[in-house]
């Protein structure tokens, strides 16, 4: 068996892919650009294609499909970049990767804190020598409401560890659970968005979810309220979270993930035009963090996703599905 992986980053996959080649006997071949018109042609042989979130539409499906690929394995918890109607169609396995939620649900928490402490703002100042205080002023995070939409393994997490900072906790989701029930009070969206300072997003890009975060639903939030994504660019309406800051409506946002990110994210563009324009207007926005969808990476995330692939592919080609306990050895 053999995998070809795409936009893997020799700096960290490299090292777990070596080592995982030889814990499933299952090789690889890779290229550290994404799929293209060029290098599809190198999966010619493998039996499963690795992605990270990039273009895996129809066409690039059938392209793969046509040089003998089996599988598509995507080195993230969401699929929603991967046209599965057409998967299914072409007779194609898909599948995703856990990992442990505690590094994007930390992360996610670090971000709430230096937006209400205006944290992100400050250190710029301070580069410059500006010890004043005007303009600095922060919130206290514990007198904060807090809303986590989407309470999975990672919302769930984020409702778990919030618990200690004394806030208020309010959860929505389609499907509540007992565990996230314990920390917080399930409520509907209009109520989230109606009595919440911090709305922190964990949810699937679906169409359901498609632009969560929109006009109305701004224009129905707290004066003043801060938006956290740490999940899918695809949740939130750009323009409507640019309008609702530029009117003082938001207090401000905290972004590790926006709309339009393939093929800017994980570059470096350092001295390029930018070709995202709304991208280009959050980064001016004294009140919005922007990292480069990093909430996930830790080292136990990365090796974990890098196996995830390396498992999948041995149990979609043997048909045998390994114990937690086998995984382990």
């Amino acid at each position: 068996m053999k995998i070809c992986f795409y936009a893997l980053r020799e700096y960290d996959e490299l090292t777990f892919c070596e080592q995982m080649k030889d814990k499933y006997g299952v090789d690889f071949v890779y290229s550290t650009d994404y799929p293209n018109s060029q290098n599809i042609s190198l999966a010619s042989g493998c039996d499963g294609v690795s992605c990270t979130p990039c273009d895996m539409s129809a066409k690039v499906l059938k392209a793969f499909h046509d040089v003998g690929v089996k599988y598509i394995l995507t080195r993230s918890i969401g699929y929603d970049h991967i046209d599965l109607n057409a998967a299914r169609e072409l007779g194609m396995k898909v599948d995703t990767v856990s990992y442990t939620p505690t590094g994007v649900a930390d992360y996610a928490i670090m971000l709430m804190l230096a937006s209400v402490r205006k944290f992100a703002h400050i250190l710029k100042r301070t580069e410059l020598q500006d010890y004043s205080l005007k303009n600095k002023l922060g919130r206290d995070f514990s007198m904060c409401t807090v809303g986590v939409m989407g309470t999975g393994r990672i919302g769930t997490t984020v409702l778990r560890h919030l618990s200690g900072f004394g806030c208020e906790l309010l959860a929505y989701d389609v499907y509540e659970n007992d565990e996230a029930r314990k920390f917080a009070r399930y409520v509907d969206r209009d109520t989230i968005f109606r009595e919440c300072d911090i709305i922190t997003l964990h949810m699937n890009a679906n169409d359901d979810n498609y632009h969560i975060i929109n006009r109305d639903s701004i224009a129905k939030m707290k004066q003043g309220a801060y938006i956290i994504n740490t999940a899918r660019g695809k949740l939130i309406d750009s323009e409507a979270l640019i309008e609702g800051i530029e009117s003082g409506k938001l207090g401000g946002a905290a972004l590790d993930v926006v709309e339009f990110e393939n093929g800017l994210y994980y570059y470096n563009l350092m001295g390029e035009v930018m070709v995202n324009p709304k991208l280009a207007i959050l980064r001016s926005f004294p009140n919005v963090i922007l990292s480069p969808h990093t909430a996930f990476y830790t080292a136990e995330d990365v090796g974990a996703m890098v196996e995830g692939n390396f498992r999948s592919c041995y149990e979609f080609g043997t048909g045998r599905k390994l114990s937690g306990v086998e995984a382990q050895k």
